[in-house]
């Protein structure tokens, strides 16, 4: 069996027109942007986030000497 008959059992890409990916000749639009005005919105009853103490989360507690 030679090389030229091995060639045709072997994978390749389709080249008929109906395979081949079609050519875009104009861009499309870009996206519409979102209405930031309709979005507001009051806010919260009860505030925004207070985050905790950070010095009461990161105090280190004192050092306990070692036994010598």
């Amino acid at each position: 069996m030679g090389f030229e008959e091995r060639s045709e059992d072997r994978c390749s890409t389709p080249k008929r027109r109906e395979c081949q990916i079609p050519v875009v000749v104009v861009c499309p639009p870009p996206p519409k942007k979102k209405s930031a005005s309709g979005m507001k919105r009051d806010p919260p009853k009860n505030g925004y986030f207070q985050p905790p103490d950070l010095d009461a989360i990161f105090t280190m507690p004192p050092r306990r000497e070692a036994w010598a």
